[in-house]
This record gives structure tokens, sequence and C-alpha cells, in this order.
């Protein structure tokens, strides 16, 4: 791969080639990307959606957006880290293309402000419980009616892959979705290969999928244009584009140390335990007369998050750059903290966060009123798609659909785009409006 296709300023629709050096400098296509994403309905969505604790009156406590603007700050800062250090190893991107060290932060904190915009409501489990549904439900019954693949994308029903789909998907005076540039999708898109076959190697590629099979040939033309590499003939699988690694490691080390100072602060771990995890990992760093000066829980640990989120962005940047040339050419296999010298103290505030946070009585309660009601609405409106796509409406189905917004498009050629837009109007609504559905549904509305 080469960065000069990496780094394509091209939308859906254009006609003729975006050259770096002819963009206007106050309004650079990778920030419009920023922008898009910013004031999209499905970003703002995110905002009463879960992170970890699902359906929290707690200030502190992280939503799905106040984690994805952290996360984008995160990948600005490396990505302008990674950007220096890449224009002094390869000084044409900047005298011949007119590539800046900007850019590269603009393309990852893009894809990274969008990296959750496919999640449902109520968390990973909300991924899970429409999986379920159609892989032990009632939604079972539509196997025969769907190839495998259209089948496995909705039994694995996967937030990266409706994130894709709702950033490209065309609508009525919309063509394109959001019309980013191809380099913020491709850095979008962590998992740049189709649901089947599941996880056929131990790559970090293979871990999960990036698109439905609706959107398949919309990644095929970007993949093209990127020149990612296409690693499989029998199935359609592409090496990550570079700056995927990117966004991925800014997530990474948001939700392993914020979600780490959630739970201090709410309480679940304890105060004093927790600092010296943070401690092991910045030892190095702290100012031992500044940090004795602050007197309250939350400063000691907005302190020590700091300088940890300081050390692991120098550490990923360093990373990118020592395995740049592998990453190019699509032999490295595994995250950039998972070849970090900090693993080890990683790997302990991960399984203190699994143990006392995500294993917590209060999450694990929401979760399984989550799960309920995402089954219950799936168990409606699934049945409804199914039955429009028949031709065979009854009254309450007809009540069901004229309750969707314009936005939501059924039809009679394809029981799967159907079951698919179903799903993608549930995964849009936040916690509040999926528990409001619900109670709807059951006739709770007095």
């Amino acid at each position: 791969m080469n960065w000069e296709q990496l780094l394509s300023l091209k939308r859906f629709g254009d006609t003729n080639k975006r050259l770096r050096k002819e963009q206007d400098e106050t309004r650079l296509g990778f920030e419009v990307d920023y922008d898009r994403i910013i004031f999209s309905s499905e970003f703002r969505g995110l905002q009463d959606k879960t992170q970890v604790v699902p359906l929290s009156k707690t200030d502190f406590v992280h939503t799905r957006l106040t984690h994805s603007l952290e996360v984008s700050v995160v990948g600005r800062s490396l990505g302008r880290k990674v950007g220096q250090l890449l224009l002094k190893k390869h000084p044409h991107l900047e005298n011949v293309h007119g590539y800046k060290m900007n850019d590269f932060g603009a393309i990852v904190a893009a894809a990274a402000l969008a990296h959750d915009i496919g999640n449902p409501p109520f968390g990973h489990s909300g991924e899970k419980a429409i999986g379920a549904y159609f892989k032990e439900g009632e939604g079972a019954q539509f196997k025969t009616q769907l190839t495998d693949k259209e089948y496995q994308d909705l039994c694995d029903f996967e937030g990266n892959a409706n994130g894709f789909k709702i950033l490209t998907e065309s609508r009525a005076g919309r063509a394109g979705g959001l019309r980013l540039s191809y380099a913020t999708l491709g850095a979008f898109t962590k998992y740049p290969k189709e649901s089947l076959p599941k996880k056929p190697t131990k790559h970090i590629v293979d871990k999960k999928y990036g698109f439905f099979q609706s959107e398949k040939q919309m990644f095929e033309a970007i993949a093209s244009e990127l020149g990612l590499i296409k690693r499989h003939q029998d199935y359609l699988s592409y090496q990550r584009h570079p700056l995927a690694y990117l966004v991925e490691a800014a997530d990474d080390i948001c939700y392993t140390i914020i979600d780490f100072e959630d739970g201090i602060n709410l309480g679940l771990i304890d105060e004093e335990y927790a600092l010296e995890y943070l401690i092991n990992l910045v030892r190095g760093k702290i100012k031992t007369e500044n940090y004795h000066t602050l007197k309250t829980t939350e400063d000691r640990i907005s302190y020590l998050r700091a300088l940890a989120i300081g050390t692991l962005i120098d550490e990923a940047a360093a990373l990118f750059m020592t395995h740049e040339e592998a990453i190019l050419a699509g032999t490295f296999e595994t995250g950039l903290l998972d070849v970090s010298q900090y693993k080890a103290q990683i790997k302990d505030i991960i399984n203190i966060s699994i143990k006392n946070v995500y294993q917590s009585k209060e999450v694990i309660n929401k979760e399984i009123a989550g799960y309920e009601i995402l089954n219950q609405l799936l168990r409606s409106f699934a049945k409804m798609a199914n039955h429009y796509f028949e031709d065979n409406l009854n009254s309450y189905d007809k009540l069901l659909l004229n309750s969707l917004p314009q936005t939501v498009q059924l039809g009679k050629d394809s029981l799967y785009d159907n079951l698919l837009a179903v799903c993608l109007y549930i995964s849009k609504l936040s916690d509040t409006n999926a528990m409001l559905m619900h109670k709807k549904i059951q006739g709770q509305i007095f």
C-alpha cells in the first residue's frame, strides 16, 4: 500500500480527482468529514446511549457521545504525531502532494469520532440481543430465505458494519450518505472483511467484520481507490487502512483508562487500589509535589489519567513508526497496544474494570432489561418487515409501519434489506427511546 492512495480525498459521486495541494486550507476536506459526522442526527443520538454504565444519572459517567469525543481528541493527537514522523520519512508527501501533519490528525479524529456511531442501545449487550433474536429466537425462521452471508450479518449483528452503513447509505436527497472522504472511511473500518468466514485466522482484521452484504460493493470501490491489499480470492477481505490502527489505539487508550476512571468515581473500584495500577503505568512522569497538592479523588485520578493517556499516545505513535513497513505490507497482525511495553499494566487495568465495573450488578441488571427490550422490538418490527415483503400487512403491522420515520424504507424485493432496515432503525434508538417504544408496544402509554 502507498500513502498517496491511502490519503485519498475522493468522496462518493466524485468524477474528478481531488488534489491535496488544491484544497482550501480554511476548510480542508478531511476536516469537513469531522463536521459532517458531528452535525449528523446519528451522532447526536449517542448522547443517550450506554458506554459502560447504562442509563446512569451521574454527570461524570461517560455516554457513547462523550466517549466518542474523547477518542477523537486522542486520535487527533496520535494522528498528528504520526503524521509529523511520516512526513519526515516520506518528504515527497508534503513537497510533491502538499499533505500536512494535521491531515493525518484530521483523518484519525473524524474516523474515531464515528467509531461507535453504529452501536445499538444498551452497550455491547445490544449487539448480542439483536444477534440472539436471529440466531436463537423467532428470527431463526428467516434463515432459509437468506443467503448464508446475509443471515450471518444478522446473527452476528456488528456495530462496526452498522456504522459503515450509517456513514455511506444513500437515501432520497442524500446519495452516498454523509459523503465522507475515502481516507476517513478506510480509517474507520477496523475489520475490512465480510461476515463469513468467521475468524478464519488470528490476524486482527479477522476478529470481526466491517460491512454488511448491502454495502459490499461500496466497500470494494473504496478499497480499490485506497489501494488496500486484497487478502483472499474466495471471500471479500482486505488488509487494514494503516490509520485504522491509530483509530483502534485511540479507542483502546480511552476505554482502558477512562472506563477505569468511571469505576473509581462510581465507587466500584477502591481509590487506593486504583492509584497503584495507574501509577505503575506512569511512574516515570509523576511530579510528586504536584500530585500531593491534590485533595480530592476526582482530581488525583484526573491527573493520573492525563499522564496515562499521554504516555500511551507516545507509545502508540512510536510503535506505528516501528512497524510502518509491516503495516503497509499487511503483515502486521495485532493491535498496536498488543505489542506495547505497557501491555501487562494495560491488562491489569482492564481485568479490574471487567471484574468491578463491567460485571457489576448495576451494569448486569440494566443489560438484562435492555436485552428484553430489544428482543421485543425485534419481534414486532421484524415480523412487520416480513409481512411487508410478502405484501401481507395486517392492521397492527400498518400501525407499526406508520410509527417509523420516513428514512426507513421497506420494499418487496428483498427480505434481507427489510430486516436490516428495521435493525438499523432499532440500532439508532437511544436507550430512553428504546424503552419508550417498548412501553408503547406493551400498551403502557398512559
